[in-house]
């Protein structure tokens, strides 16, 4: 199979008339957005469900000013078995509509890897595809309950010589109670991507509290959409930034959605990424209350709608 090129060069990081307010928002300071999570690919798990859907998903996503997308199926034993080698050939087929649909928008390939047995070796095989087969891949733990030997598994795919960048933790219903474990994970070498909707409050408060805490503690490396449809979870990034830069500041913000996602792509070492930034410490005493009202809010309407 002809491997699939670079989705970018410095030929190509330039922007091409696409028009937009979020891009007259970020004009001057970011020349490129990439999403690194998006189940962009038509019919193969619960993101698009046909061709008709990726192709709208990804007219948002150009007009939100996105350029490059990662196409991150899940890979999910039992459920959806999805692998590298089908993963890449629906990426090139996909890239071919989307030049015959005028949409300017590249792609490249990776998955949304579900804990399992021997992910070492089936990131070496290929089996299991890393973020345009570098070194990073995305980890996507359980939603419920904390798995065990998390910490471990981390630790053993690191000493592979593998960066697991661990998606959307502000959204697991166990974070509350496991929050410390992240912080260490990420101090080991681990990686983490808050999704750019958790920011604006799309999925509620309570995962708006755990990602901006995240971003205000210095703990985020990236942020993506993690979109599966059109309208119920569009692919928009802008969003995502522009909620972060009110925290960490332009820079870091560019960082989240331009930097550290084209340093992925190019198999940057993590060392030679822009560093993390400490604590900002910028949440005000109001800004935290409105955060624990929305809280309570939402506990209330669970209590209320199982009644």
């Amino acid at each position: 199979m002809e491997p699939i090129r670079p989705p970018y060069g410095r030929a190509n990081l330039t922007n091409r008339g696409i028009h937009s307010d979020a891009r007259r928002l970020r004009d001057g300071y970011i020349k490129v957005m990439i999403d690194l999570h998006c189940h962009l690919l038509p019919g193969v798990d619960d993101g698009a469900p046909d061709l008709a859907a990726a192709l709208a998903m990804a007219r948002i996503a150009v007009a939100d000013g996105i350029e490059v997308i990662a196409c991150t199926p899940h890979i999910y034993p039992g459920l959806y078995e999805n692998n590298g080698p089908a993963i890449r050939q629906a990426v090139i087929e996909l890239q071919r509509r989307l030049v015959e649909a005028d949409i300017p928008l590249r792609l490249t390939y990776g998955a949304d890897t579900h804990l399992a047995w021997d992910l070492v070796g089936g990131l070496r095989s290929g089996r299991v595809p890393s973020l345009h087969g570098g070194r990073y891949f995305l980890l996507e733990p359980p939603h419920h309950v904390a798995p065990p030997r998390l910490e471990e598994t981390v630790f053993d795919l690191l000493t592979a010589g593998y960066v697991p960048v661990i998606t959307h933790p502000e959204r697991l219903g166990w974070i509350e109670d496991h929050y410390r474990t992240f912080v260490e994970l990420v101090r080991k070498g681990a990686w983490l991507q808050v999704t750019a909707g958790s920011l604006t409050g799309r999925f509620g408060s309570t995962a708006q509290y755990w990602g901006e805490r995240l971003l205000d503690e210095g703990w985020v490396h990236i942020l993506a959409t993690d979109s599966h449809s059109a309208k119920r979870r569009p692919p928009l990034l802008a969003e995502g930034q522009c909620a972060a830069e009110r925290w960490v500041g332009k820079e870091e913000a560019v960082h989240l959605v331009g930097t550290r996602p084209k340093g992925i792509l190019d198999n940057i070492e993590p060392d030679r990424m822009p560093k993390l930034l400490d604590s900002v410490s910028s949440v005000s005493w109001t800004q935290s209350l409105k955060v624990m009202l929305g809280r309570w809010m939402d506990q209330c309407r669970t209590v209320s709608n199982r009644q």
